[in-house]
This record gives C-alpha cells, sequence and structure tokens, in this order.
C-alpha cells in the first residue's frame, strides 16, 4: 500500500466510524522542498498522523494548523518558508510549501439511549435520514441486532459508562429515551463531561424538573444543566413511538441546520 493509499484508507475509516480528523495536502512547492506535489497527510485531534508531508519543525506547525482547523471547522491555505531556523522559519532547504488543510466532514452520529419503544423508532428513523447510528441500553434483550437491526454501533452497558465506550464530539447528537429519573442521574453527569452538539432527555415538564433538582443536589451547576433540551423534541402533539421520534429528529435537524421550527408558511 502506497503512502498517500494508507491516507485516504484512514480518511475513509474516520468519516465511516464518525472520527474527527483533518487532511493536509501539499498544492504548491517553490524552490528545494523535502515532499513533492500532493502529498498528503491525515492529522487526528491527538496529533497522531498518516503519512507525511515533509517531517520535521515543518510538519509539526501544520500538525498545529490542523488541529485549529477541526476545532474551529474551517478549512484553510497555510504557506512555510524553508530558509532559515534562526529566524523561526520552520527548515533550511530553501523553498517554500503551500498546503490546503481541511478538516473532513464527518457523518454526523446519533446516540439513542434507551432502546425502548421510542429508542427503536427514532434509531431506525436516524439511520433512514443519514446519520451514523449507535444505541445503547443496560439490558441485553434491547441492545442488540435482533431487536434493532442496521445500527452502527451496540453500546450494552450501565448508563454512567457510556461515555466510556464511545467517542462523543461536536458532531454527536445525544438523545436519552430512557425509563426514569434513577437512570438519568447516573447518565447525565458523564454526558454532561463531554461536549456533543445535542444532548436531549425524554420525559415530562415534571420528570424534568425533579432530574434538574437531583443534578443539582449533586452538585452540578445550572449552566451545565441549561446544556440538556428537555423535554425532547418539537410540540407536535405526538403520541406513538414513531411521531415522538419524529419530534426529536426535528428538533435535532433544526438545530444542526439553523432552522428556527416555524412553519413554511409563516
Amino acid at each position: 500500500m502506497s503512502e498517500n493509499q494508507a491516507v485516504f484508507k484512514a480518511a475513509l475509516e474516520a468519516q465511516e466510524q464518525g472520527l474527527e480528523a483533518a487532511l493536509a495536502t501539499v498544492i504548491k512547492v517553490e524552490g528545494s522542498v523535502p515532499r513533492h506535489l500532493g502529498s498528503k497527510m491525515l492529522v487526528w485531534p491527538d496529533g497522531r498522523i498518516v503519512g507525511t508531508v515533509g517531517g520535521g519543525a515543518m510538519e509539526a506547525r501544520i500538525v498545529k494548523d490542523a488541529q485549529a482547523a477541526m476545532r474551529e471547522g474551517e478549512a484553510r491555505t497555510v504557506a512555510y518558508t524553508l530558509n532559515d531556523l534562526r529566524d523561526g522559519d520552520p527548515g533550511i532547504c530553501g523553498g517554500t510549501v503551500t498546503v490546503f488543510v481541511e478538516p473532513l466532514q464527518t457523518k454526523p452520529t446519533l446516540l439513542v439511549i434507551g432502546c425502548g419503544h421510542v429508542g427503536k423508532a427514532l434509531a431506525e428513523l436516524g439511520k433512514w435520514a443519514g446519520f451514523r447510528v449507535a444505541v445503547s441500553d443496560d439490558r441485553a434483550e434491547y441492545c442488540n441486532p435482533t431487536f434493532i437491526p442496521g445500527m452502527d454501533d451496540y453500546l450494552l452497558c450501565k448508563p454512567g459508562e457510556i461515555a466510556e465506550k464511545v467517542q462523543i464530539g461536536p458532531h454527536t447528537y445525544i438523545a436519552a429515551v430512557t425509563r426514569g429519573l434513577p437512570v438519568d442521574e447516573l447518565l447525565l453527569p458523564a454526558l454532561l463531561a463531554t461536549r456533543p452538539a445535542y444532548l436531549g432527555l425524554i420525559g415530562s415538564r415534571r420528570r424534568w424538573a425533579l432530574t434538574a433538582k437531583a443534578l443539582l443536589d449533586r452538585g452540578i451547576a445550572q449552566v451545565e444543566i441549561d446544556r440538556i433540551r428537555a423535554p425532547i423534541g418539537l410540540e407536535l402533539q405526538a403520541e406513538t413511538p414513531q411521531e415522538i421520534a419524529i419530534s426529536i429528529l426535528a428538533e435535532i435537524t433544526m438545530l444542526r441546520r439553523g432552522g428556527d421550527g416555524k412553519p413554511m408558511k409563516a
């Protein structure tokens, strides 16, 4: 396998698994430089790389630029002059390398916690809508491919362990459609320690009031509790599991796409 093939393979795996990464490509060279036009390197958020675009101090700078591109979600073109280390240049080859750094567009992940009637309907709807879908429950009879076929991941674990079993990031949308306060008290503190794009909890307004008080009593700040969308979903007067699933995915889509939830007629 060639170097660029390894980079492409890693990039494809990142997208299929919903992982963050950035691709750096040499798009212009002038003078003496360590790598040729078209050389590629994949950068993971923790700084690990696949492939190379030159090595040394220049490559270290590219890694930092790639990490910044992932944090900000914006591609960038950066030029590196390789003249004199004493002047702060990342090399002494004498040339200039221009690199295009782009954060990969990852497929969003829908993490459905609770595989009851609503969770099953939401997972199936999310898969149809193009999400990478992971389902989680602490009951083996619900969290399996026989009960909910075709999901990307099945996380059979206790509520407080979910954040340890799956990578949660800015492209993760979490719908906690759990069965009550005892589960939520263990689940939500672990989820609030992460930074998903969306965190919603099912239940009535009374259930949410009790849950919020329980979180406050555990020492969780109000500003953190306010990150939770509860009760989850848009008001559709939904009744069936399928209708509730539509309500939840509609809210996720609204926030993901920057909508306001108003009728199109308005």
